[in-house]
């Protein structure tokens, strides 16, 4: 598992951002009081994977949230591809082969694959909708365990699930949590939230928050008080 005694580096800002300019504009607004950044498919479209190299470059870590889902050998090369840009973790879809050829792809380099469970924007008659059998808390279960057995380093899954899921997996299993709205902020389109403090008790390793830090009209203040908020929990 990667280094969390810093409280700010439990944090990862989620640079869901136009272009590149406006997101080095966000990193540079926020300074030192974030470290580690996201970089979703929104930005890497508008040409952000070189971004990825010279944040690492700057010292901060990069979160590569490209949730891939392919036919095995586009996945392994794919990720092989991405495995030396310098970031921290990428994302993959928690598929049992997507799974195993995510692992294949990174050997030999520093780069950790989450594997993406149930997204935190569907409830359970999304998915029961898509077709699904089980409820989320099974689905999250299943797709984690199956996650480690494929020998990848951790999950992204909604902070209602953690509490469930700890039983399931190893102590050194990686859970990273998006849908972070501290207390007062807009939900959107996500509907299985948690407050960053409510995260790290259920046991969150890291918390993505996005819109509550960039949509801020005090993004640095915010990022502060986040981290704050986590240390204290």
């Amino acid at each position: 598992m990667t280094d969390l005694s810093s409280p700010r580096d439990r944090m990862i800002v989620a640079l869901d951002l136009p272009d590149v300019e406006v997101a080095l504009a966000m990193v540079r607004t926020l300074g030192d009081a974030a470290s580690f950044y996201k970089i979703g498919m929104e930005l890497t479209y508008a040409g952000g994977l070189p971004l990825v190299r010279r944040l690492a470059d700057e010292g901060k870590q990069v979160f590569l949230d490209l949730k891939l889902h392919d036919i095995p050998h586009t996945v392994e090369m794919a990720t092989a591809r991405l495995a030396h840009l310098g970031a921290t973790y990428l994302t993959v879809h928690a598929y049992p082969q997507t799974l195993a050829a995510a692992h294949r792809g990174r050997e030999g380099s520093p780069l950790r694959i989450l594997g993406v469970t149930i997204l935190t924007s569907m409830t359970e008659a999304d998915v029961t909708e898509a077709g699904y059998r089980g409820s989320v808390a099974e689905l999250v279960s299943l797709r984690a365990r199956q996650a480690e057995t494929a020998r990848i380093d951790g999950i992204v899954c909604s902070a209602a699930d953690i509490t469930a899921l700890r039983g399931d997996v190893s102590a050194g299993f990686e859970i990273v949590t998006p849908g972070i709205r501290p207390g007062g902020s807009a939900i959107g389109d996500q509907k299985r939230v948690m407050t960053p403090a409510e995260a790290i008790r259920a046991g969150a390793n890291r918390l993505v928050i996005g819109r509550p830090i960039i949509a801020a009209e005090d993004p640095r203040g915010m990022a502060q008080r986040i981290v704050e908020e986590i240390a204290n929990a």
